[in-house]
């Protein structure tokens, strides 16, 4: 899209949401412009959805949320955030994404929460994964001596954003705890300082209350840590900023924050997250380990569902977490996750085959294909959910997959790539890891894409859905 056209879309998106005063919030994912307005009556969905770009529009957990792909999403909020602020009338106050989403649970709001902190970070996590299965393949090939100063580069590029994740999460955490985001920064800053020593100690660090003693760990790449030491930040900065005057709120509030958190982090909350992240990781691999096969099927058929809520980021929490524990160091759900998704990219093929509709499976391909690329949201909402039946054949291509995937221990080197290119992450933990990807691979396309053809679609129903 030319940058005319965007604004074009933003003029009309903001007229057709109700006009400026009827936005609460704004912000967006990957995919999806996710908005919370005040009333969802004064919304025209049917006119949103025929704008072109538009792959789909609904609602979860009080949020209206319009999909228009990676890539466009953003500069698609750009404009709209643009035109909002250049619209005449004047807007209703807007309330902070977290008091904005009360309608929500408890739960909800945390991992809404989780989802958006991580949502930012995820496309340098990417690039550290790329940049890993790179390095892996010239170690396997022998593209250069190991010593080389093209891989000691190679190195430090693919492993800077995991080493100083916390700082990331820092930042990105402190903005939606309504707090500074420098100051977020400074505290991930703290706990993977160089003086720290090396994270691999990570499993015994403790707190020896009998001589005031910490050990002095890193948390290099570890997320409980820093999202408690930032959230105690964020109460700490607010709370002095009411009670310190003006004058003195640059020399007191910054000094202040951070020489707290930074002490009760290193005392109490960094070795309490390592506990928790521990305690995750461990249950998971038990649950991995002793469920095997079951627990890659129902996570495989289900994890669609959780798509649909665009509450799925909250889980690079996790990923991260089994990445970051010494006795793990391999991300074994984001395979299962791979199998879902791609299944989603087979029954959507299978509908493009069967349908007469030249609309219909014209969108089918394109999205079809983003769906082997690991961008499932056009597909599912676009043709998949609309028609129903294909949704079924997917969930038994990802139920499949996922069990064959963990049933042959397929891992991952990182977090943020499925599909296609998830192959960069998958093929440096060996070739039998890889073989066993592809063949998962295969199985959920395959099963979602036959299980789709056998169950049918109701012709008259994609015609009538699809715009």
């Amino acid at each position: 899209m030319i940058r005319a056209n965007l604004q074009q879309i933003a003029q009309e998106l903001l007229s057709l949401l109700g006009g400026k005063s009827n936005i609460v919030d704004a912000s967006h994912c990957a995919t999806r412009l996710r908005l919370i307005l005040h009333d969802d009556s004064k919304v025209d969905t049917a006119k949103i959805e025929q704008i072109k770009g538009v792959e789909g529009v609904f609602i979860r957990g009080g949020q209206y949320q319009i999909i228009f792909g990676t890539g466009t999403v953003n500069k698609v909020h750009r404009a709209l955030m643009e035109a909002y602020a250049n619209a005449p009338d004047k807007p209703v106050e807007p309330t902070h994404s977290l008091t904005a989403k009360n309608i929500l649970n408890p739960i909800g709001r945390l991992l809404q929460l989780l989802s958006q902190i991580f949502v930012p970070i995820i496309p340098v996590i990417v690039a550290s994964g790329l940049l890993t299965g790179l390095l892996g393949i010239m170690k396997v090939f022998e593209w250069g001596a190991p010593d080389s100063e093209w891989m000691r580069m190679l190195g430090i590029f693919s492993s800077a954003a995991l080493i100083f994740l916390p700082v990331l999460i820092g930042f990105s955490a402190a903005k939606e705890f309504g707090s500074s985001p420098f100051m977020g920064a400074v505290i991930g800053g703290i706990l993977t300082h160089p003086s720290l020593s090396d994270p691999r100690g990570l499993a015994h660090s403790i707190l020896d209350t009998t001589d005031n003693h910490i050990n002095m760990i890193g948390y290099q790449g570890t997320v409980i840590p820093i999202l408690l030491s930032v959230y105690l930040m964020s109460k700490i900065e607010k709370g002095l900023r009411k009670m310190v005057p003006p004058a003195l709120d640059l020399l007191v509030v910054p000094f202040a924050a951070i020489f707290i958190t930074g002490t009760v982090s290193l005392f109490v909350l960094g070795p309490l997250g390592t506990i928790i992240g521990s305690f995750i990781s461990g249950a998971l691999t038990i649950i991995y380990m002793k469920v095997g096969m079951i627990a890659g099927f129902f996570f495989g058929g289900l994890y669609p569902l959780v798509v649909m809520t665009g509450l799925h980021h909250s889980f690079n929490m996790i990923e991260a977490g089994l990445l970051a524990d010494p006795k793990i160091g391999v991300n074994f759900l984001l395979p299962i996750w791979s199998m879902a998704n791609v299944s989603q990219g087979g029954a959507g093929l299978a509908v493009f085959f069967m349908t007469r509709n030249q609309t219909l499976k014209r969108i089918t391909l394109s999205t079809s294909l983003s769906a082997f690329l690991g961008i499932i949201e056009p597909v599912i909402f676009g043709v998949n959910l609309k028609l129903i039946r294909p949704l079924i054949g997917a969930a038994v291509g990802g139920a499949l997959g996922g069990a064959y995937v963990v049933f042959s221990h397929v891992a991952a080197n990182s977090y943020g790539l499925t599909g296609i290119p998830m192959i960069a992450i998958i093929a440096p933990l060996g070739m039998a890891n890889l073989l066993h990807y592809l063949i998962g691979f295969g199985l959920a396309v395959g099963s979602a894409f036959l299980t789709t053809l056998m169950l049918g679609i109701n012709e008259e129903r994609g015609s009538n859905d699809v715009k």
